[in-house]
């Protein structure tokens, strides 16, 4: 292992896959360090789908969305993969955010389209609606085990050098143009000098940073979707968002939002958003919370009517979540950290490794949005979990 690097990243989830594959294809020396065997279940990077869900009318969030966009069908080009199929994405529930994001989105050049209740439910067969709906042609489903594979790929191949089962022990600043890390390969710990660190590591972030910078606080959790049995093949299933309020809702408890997508081979995916047992990732228990599986399936019985809520497999990841939701993308001295991506930030994967990778070699300023010294504000996080009766962590 090279003990002097240009870049090195901290992570080999997709963030810290993106950067590595954004910084090597343009010339720099980057080291990449993963903790975990390759594909491995510890973290938010795994499983077969994540939605491409373009429903933002912030501009912060549209702009990399745009770029976003592109990159990953540049990627699959590149890497010989499809890595986005594209089944459209519905959101319903909240009708004034939705046509807030139709306008911005319109405004962008991105297609979407108003629907109301009928004509959602006829489109859409295996699910129900009673408001209008927002359809967006444009999004659909991201493979996040094959875009991880193919950006490491993608990054070695442009000369990164990766090492999986490689955990960071210790991150000290020396200077503003140089950091050292400690690292443990499995049967030594190694120093390592870096002149610039990006930091993706996820649910182990502040415990790398420890108390050394100010940062909003990153809640992490363990989310438990299920993927339901489809009842049928002939319905057409797009990517899906619902906003329900957070209590008691016409006979349902409601957790938080509900996202959704179909899974080949797995069924129809479905969870609360962000409403898990907060956790240390290093002890994470990996149980199911009953109650929360049990409104799961209630939903389902009444919302889906294209699943079967008795059928049905859990899934495990976590979520680190800023209390505002917003993400951490800042440079502080020679260390860039991307972070806080509270369940929503696999869309943007190469948009934001190319920032970080922006960030980290001087080229980008920082987004005030996502700014590691923002004041929260507005921390829907920690309150959605209050109305729902959760411990705010």
């Amino acid at each position: 292992m090279s003990t002097d690097v240009d870049f090195l990243i901290i992570g080999g989830g997709a963030m810290g896959s993106a950067a590595a594959f954004s910084l090597a294809s343009r010339g720099h020396q980057v080291l990449l360090l993963e903790r975990f065997a390759p594909g491995h279940h510890e973290g938010a990077s795994h499983g077969a789908t994540r939605n491409f869900n373009p429903a933002y009318a912030d501009p912060a969030y549209v702009g990399l969305l745009r770029r976003a966009d592109q990159l990953w069908e540049d990627i699959s080009l590149a890497g010989g993969v499809q890595l986005l199929n594209r089944t459209g994405l519905v959101n319903h529930g909240d009708e004034a955010g939705q046509q807030a994001i139709h306008a911005a989105l319109t405004a962008a050049g991105i297609d979407s389209e108003l629907l109301d209740a009928d004509e959602a439910g006829a489109r859409f067969a295996g699910m129900r609606f009673e408001t209008q709906a927002l359809h967006i042609p444009s999004g659909g489903q991201l493979n996040a085990d094959l875009a991880v594979a193919t950006l490491q790929r993608l990054a070695a191949a442009a000369g990164a050098e990766i090492r999986h089962g490689h955990r960071v022990l210790q991150l000290e600043v020396v200077s503003e143009d140089m950091a050292k890390i400690v690292v443990d390969d499995g049967e030594r710990a190694a120093t390592v000098s870096a002149r610039r660190v990006i930091l993706a590591a996820g649910a182990w972030t502040r415990t790398l940073l420890g108390e050394r910078w100010t940062l909003p606080r990153i809640h992490v959790t363990e989310e438990h979707p299920v993927h339901f049995a489809q009842r049928g093949t002939s319905a057409q299933w797009p990517g899906f968002n619902h906003t329900l309020p957070p209590g008691e809702h016409g006979g349902l408890r409601i957790f938080a939002p509900v996202y959704g997508m179909r899974t080949p081979g797995e069924g129809i995916k479905v969870g609360w958003h962000g409403s898990g047992r907060v956790v240390d990732p290093e002890h994470r228990p990996h149980q199911l919370v009953a109650d929360q599986l049990c409104a799961l399936q209630a939903y389902a019985r009444r919302w889906l009517p294209g699943t079967d809520p008795d059928s049905f497999e859990p899934v495990s990841c976590t979520y680190a979540n800023t209390e505002d939701e917003h993400f951490i993308l800042d440079r502080l001295g020679p260390v860039t950290i991307g972070a806080g991506f509270s369940g929503h930030g696999f869309k943007f994967v190469p948009a934001i490794g190319e920032h970080l990778a922006q960030l980290a070699s001087g080229e980008a300023g920082v987004i005030p949005r996502f700014a590691a010294d923002r004041a929260i504000s507005n921390p829907v996080f920690l309150e959605r979990r209050m109305r729902a009766g959760l411990s705010r962590g």
